[in-house]
This record gives C-alpha cells, sequence and structure tokens, in this order.
C-alpha cells in the first residue's frame, strides 16, 4: 500500500479538474479533488454556459423584431428579466450537479472544501490533513478590477450572474471576448452600453480584418463605442455613476462593469511551502507536461495562464491523466485551438492571424464580406466576414476567420482541416451546402491580396 492517502490530489473542480481526476481514476488511481466554490469552475457558473444562455436570450429580441419582414405579425413587449435568470440558474444547478456526480461514479473522493499546501505532499483540505503521492493544482483564474480610485463601486464578470434586474445604462470597460460579449448581449436584452477600450480596435490579438468588422457589428447593434480610452475614476453621482475616463471625457451611468482582465486564482494556496516560485500575475509556471518545479506537482488550465480557454484545460487535464496513470504518455496540442466570441454577430477564427502568418513567410488572402440572407430579407445592417489565410510556399490553409452568425458552428468544422493540414486546393476540391454562409469558405477562389 502506499504511503499517501491518494495518488492523486486535484485542487480545483473546474473543468480541467474534474476531468484530469475522473480519467485518472478510471485508469484505478485513488483519486481525491477539492473545490471550494462550486464543482464546474468558472465556466459552468460564472463563465461560458449561463453566458451563452444569455445571448440565446438576446438573440430571440433580435429576431423578434425582424420577424416582420419574413410576415410574422409579433409584438415584442420587452424583455423579463427575473425569468431568464431563473431558467439561467436552474441549468447552472443542474450541470453543476452532473459535475460532481462524474466524479462520484467515477469512484473519486470529492471534498466542498478549500485545499492548500502544507509541504509538498500534503495538503489541508477544510482542516483535514491529506496527503498524495502527486498532485495537480487547477483552481483557474479569478477577475480583477483595474487600479482607479472608485473601482470598488465597478462589476467584475462574476456579477452579471448576481444581478436582480437588468442595469437601464452600463459602461462595459475592456476590448477581451468577455467585455464584448457581456456588452452585446446586455444591449440585445434592452440596455444602453457603452464599451470603452485601450486599443485602436478591441480583441487585441486577433486578425485585424476581422477586429474591423467586430468593431462595424458592435456600432451597428447600437453599442457606443469609446475606443482608445481609459478609466481614471470611479464615483457616486445620485442614483447612479460618474466614469471618468484619462482624456478627461464623463460617462454618467447606472452600473460599470470592469471586464480588464484575470489572474490566477493561486492567493493563499501555500505554494511557497510546496518549494514552488509563482510567475507573472501570480500563475504557476509548468513544462511542456504541464510539471512544476516540483516534479511530483502539476498545473493545469487558466492558473498556468498558457491558453485560458475551458476546452484547452479539458484536454490538458486528460492528457495528464493518460500520462501519470494510463501508460499512454502524451501532451494536448496548443496550436491550431479555434475559438469564438459570442457577441451579436457571433466571430471566430483558428489558425494564424493574417498579421502572425506574414511575420513568418509570403501568404495569399482570400477574404469575402456579404450581407447574409437572412439579412438581406430584414434589412438589418449586417455584414458577414469570411477569410483565410494560405501559405504561399505550402499552400496551407493558416488560418481562418470569420465574424457572422453561427461563426462558432461553422469554425468547429474548418478546425478539423486546418489541423489536418488542408490546403487551399482540398478547400477548393470541397463542394459547398447551398445555401448556406459555411460554403464561401470552400468557394472563395478571388485572391484578395499577397502580404508578407
Amino acid at each position: 500500500m502506499s504511503a499517501y492517502d491518494f495518488d492523486l490530489f486535484v485542487i480545483g473542480g473546474g473543468s480541467g479538474g474534474v476531468r484530469c481526476g475522473r480519467i485518472a481514476a478510471g485508469h484505478g488511481a485513488r483519486v481525491g479533488v477539492a473545490e471550494e466554490r462550486f464543482w464546474g469552475g468558472t465556466c459552468v457558473n460564472v463563465g461560458c454556459v449561463p453566458k451563452k444562455i444569455m445571448v440565446h436570450a438576446a438573440e430571440y429580441g433580435q429576431w423578434s423584431r425582424e420577424a416582420g419582414a419574413f410576415g410574422w405579425d409579433m409584438e415584442n413587449k420587452g424583455h423579463d428579466w427575473p425569468t431568464l435568470v431563473a431558467a439561467r440558474d436552474a441549468e447552472v444547478a443542474r450541470l453543476n450537479a452532473i459535475y460532481a456526480r462524474l466524479l462520484g461514479n467515477a469512484g473519486v473522493t470529492s471534498f466542498n472544501a478549500r485545499a492548500t499546501f502544507i509541504d509538498p505532499h500534503t495538503l489541508d483540505v477544510g482542516g483535514q490533513r491529506v496527503t498524495a503521492e502527486r498532485i495537480v493544482i487547477a483552481v483557474g483564474g479569478r477577475p480583477i478590477r483595474p487600479d482607479i480610485p472608485g473601482a470598488e463601486l465597478g462589476l467584475v464578470s462574476d456579477d452579471l450572474f448576481t444581478l436582480k434586474e437588468r442595469p437601464r445604462r452600463i459602461v462595459v470597460v475592456g476590448g477581451g471576448y468577455i467585455a464584448l460579449e457581456f456588452a452585446s448581449l446586455l444591449c440585445g436584452l434592452g440596455a444602453e452600453v457603452d464599451l470603452l477600450y485601450r486599443q485602436d480596435l478591441p480583441l487585441r490579438g486577433f486578425d485585424g480584418d476581422l477586429r474591423e468588422a467586430m468593431a462595424e457589428a458592435l456600432a451597428n447593434q447600437g453599442i457606443r463605442l469609446h475606443p482608445g480610452q481609459e478609466p481614471a475614476r470611479l464615483e457616486k453621482a445620485g442614483e447612479g455613476l460618474r466614469l471618468t475616463l484619462k482624456s478627461g471625457a464623463v460617462l454618467e451611468t447606472d452600473q460599470v462593469m470592469f471586464a480588464t482582465g484575470r489572474v490566477p486564482n493561486t492567493d493563499g494556496l501555500g505554494l511557497d511551502r510546496a518549494g514552488i516560485a509563482p510567475g507573472r500575475s501570480g500563475c504557476v509556471p509548468v513544462t511542456l507536461e504541464q510539471a512544476t518545479s516540483q516534479p511530483h506537482i502539476y498545473a493545469i488550465g487558466d492558473v498556468t495562464d498558457q491558453l485560458n480557454l475551458t476546452p484547452v484545460a479539458t484536454a490538458v487535464g486528460h492528457a495528464l491523466a493518460d500520462t501519470l496513470f494510463g501508460g499512454r504518455p502524451r501532451t494536448a496540442s496548443f496550436q491550431n485551438v479555434p475559438t469564438a466570441v459570442f457577441t451579436s454577430p457571433p466571430a471566430a477564427m483558428v489558425g494564424l492571424s493574417e498579421e502572425a502568418a506574414a511575420a513568418q513567410g509570403p501568404v495569399d488572402i482570400y477574404m469575402a464580406r456579404f450581407t447574409p440572407m437572412r439579412h438581406t430579407i430584414s434589412k438589418q445592417p449586417r455584414k458577414t466576414l469570411m477569410k483565410l489565410v494560405v501559405s504561399q510556399r505550402t499552400r496551407r490553409v493558416l488560418g481562418a476567420h470569420m465574424l457572422g452568425e453561427d461563426a462558432g458552428e461553422i469554425m468547429q468544422g474548418i478546425a478539423v482541416a486546418i489541423v489536418a493540414g488542408a490546403t487551399k486546393e482540398d478547400f477548393d476540391r470541397t463542394i459547398g451546402i447551398h445555401p448556406t454562409a459555411a460554403e464561401e469558405f470552400v468557394t472563395l477562389r478571388t485572391l484578395t491580396r499577397s502580404v508578407g
């Protein structure tokens, strides 16, 4: 028998931690998992899942307004926030229970408690002393507020899911996924939204053409954009708030949401007692095999600050369990990871942007912008962007980018082709499904430009 209580102990019951623990137990390991807040982590409880439900709610409003163009006589009396909240929270509770049940069915010992290090092999789990031969840190991240006076008066992303009523006016600060998604869904549900961000365009790091199209789409939705702006001070103003910008401009509003970043959730974890030195912003540095400076302690997911996406954490957790206990050493790839931004309309991408690809060598760009069929009828000012980035030397498709309805659904299939190494000629040989927007990816024939 092992001298330890567990062969593997996972700190954190989010998507990555649950998958790692469950697969390791399936391989025969004695596994414990501790979660101090809620099973399923950020994604299930205050992230992907409840957010997407609210995105769907906003879309129904849009469709009802456009229905008249298709012959439907519909009356939109406005949105009922409590009904949405009840439906959203019920689904979150259902999924939360499923995550806990998955571990129990796999034979994992679950602890509804905070776990912190006592020494490299010993943990304090809700006051109980627990030892483990191997330990996985999967505590995820948390949102932060900017360092400005009055920041405590503003909301962070988690707070959206505790609001009892929809704000009439809200300023969203930030230019990344979370800021854009929350600004878009709140606008769709009837709020007046101002969005301010430091860059000249939102979505820093995404393809330039997609960023430009996104800014146009957000403005067409009715969101007031404030590019190149940063908050300086937040203060109460009567029943509302006053946000002063560094430019001197002032925005009067009911709520301010800061979506200005997240940091690894390692405060108080006791990394020093485990002999691990944290990296930037408190992240846990790891090797390609997810090992920390202590070879028996591993870290996965957002706490490593590598590629902070739920499916990545899940894939890494699965690969680590297979490596440690399944006799199948492997790592999950961080290349060509598809991702989507659930704005209205949504955006999605996989592979390299034009800018990143051109820095590596000459590339050909194929791109189309058009009004999708639904909006040629409804007369809404919506455009779809579809773009392929192709290596001139190998003809491989290095990146695909889209802004338009169903972008996330379409990009999942495109990602398979790009991961498999498909060339532009492979795309050209593929017959399109007509009439769809997706067929445009296999009918792009005219070279837009060559760069690099």
